[in-house]
């Protein structure tokens, strides 16, 4: 760029001189280079004030701009994009619902390219439109309620105090080895309603007991559970849900998106809450659960959602028992 700006100095300077050494006319030069003759006389009187550094270009940015963006707002829409990884339209619900904040996409998009903040990391980048599922959703809560399980990965336990530093990278030693811990998931296909619950096991004993909580959560009926093919959904599972007057559908073998929507509420979770944790996971069930209802309660009643137009779960829930009635 700076050599850029060092030869348009330089073509400026040989105009100068060439009304001096050549025509000594600055008309015939003026008609000779293309040039206006105000502007020969700007150039020529920026060189005589400040060298070759005035024949460069200056900025043509205005020195007060009144629909210029306002500082307090951008740096809320840096926050929520490097620390959630919003794109401009689920940044836009954000400001609109929780700082009464009118601001278009498109404003907010042009931002981000400005500050250079418009690529993702490449785990979280756009996924282009042909490669997209096909989105669909149930008419009315409980119509069908998706469940899954996702595994939370053990994390190293934190210094040790004795020895003054962490432990190295790697397998821990048995005793020291983190519980593992699985996030049983159920979302409504309709609403988006969630729960949430962890667990130290995965079996069918623990998809059943979470089965009983969801049911005793929901403040709808469910009609038909949907789940992939995993061991704890097998048999047992299968004639518990038979038992409570439910339907049980399994998805095709290796079609994780058929089970779309509790999928992507997993990547939600990693993107938003268990990344927030900067790595750390509280090695209490309890405790860990009463983190993740809080996180629930959000997603559920705050959240806004963007396949759901900017409404939250349970202003969806709301809408849909309204129409019903």
């Amino acid at each position: 760029m700076d050599q850029k700006l060092d030869r348009q100095a330089q073509h400026r300077l040989a105009v100068l001189r060439h009304v001096e050494e050549v025509t000594g006319n600055v008309a015939r030069t003026c008609r000779y280079y293309g040039i206006s003759r105000p502007t020969y006389y700007k150039w020529l009187r920026r060189y005589q004030d400040e060298g070759l550094t005035g024949l460069r270009d200056r900025s043509s940015a205005p020195h007060h701009c009144p629909t210029a963006t306002h500082a307090d707002i951008v740096n809320k829409i840096v926050y929520l994009r490097q620390n959630y990884h919003f794109g401009p339209v689920k940044i836009q619900m954000y400001l609109k619902r929780y700082h009464d904040i009118t601001i278009t996409s498109s404003a907010i998009y042009n931002i981000l390219v400005r500050l250079g903040l418009n690529r993702l990391p490449a785990s979280q980048r756009y996924t282009s439109r042909e490669k997209r599922w096909k989105r669909y959703e149930k008419p009315l809560p409980g119509n069908r309620l998706q469940i899954d399980v996702k595994f939370i990965e053990p994390i190293g336990l934190p210094a040790d105090p004795a020895a003054g530093t962490a432990p190295v990278s790697g397998r821990l030693p048995k005793q020291r080895r983190r519980a593992r811990y699985y996030q049983f998931t159920a979302i409504d296909d309709c609403t988006r309603l969630r729960v949430l619950r962890i667990y130290p096991r995965c079996d069918q004993k623990t998809a059943i007991q979470f089965l009983d909580y969801v049911l005793q959560r929901l403040p709808f009926r469910v009609e038909v559970i949907q789940t992939d093919n995993g061991a704890e959904f097998q048999t047992q599972f299968h004639w518990h849900v038979l038992d409570q007057g439910i339907a049980h559908t399994y998805i095709k073998p290796a079609s994780p998106h058929l089970n779309g929507k509790v999928e992507r509420s997993h990547r939600i979770d990693a993107e938003e809450f268990y990344r927030m944790l900067e790595g750390v996971v509280i090695d209490d069930t309890g405790v860990f659960n009463d983190k993740l209802r809080e996180w629930e309660d959000y997603y559920n009643y705050h959240r806004p959602h963007g396949a759901l137009d900017g409404q939250t779960p349970y202003e969806r829930l709301k809408q849909k028992s309204q129409t019903q009635v």
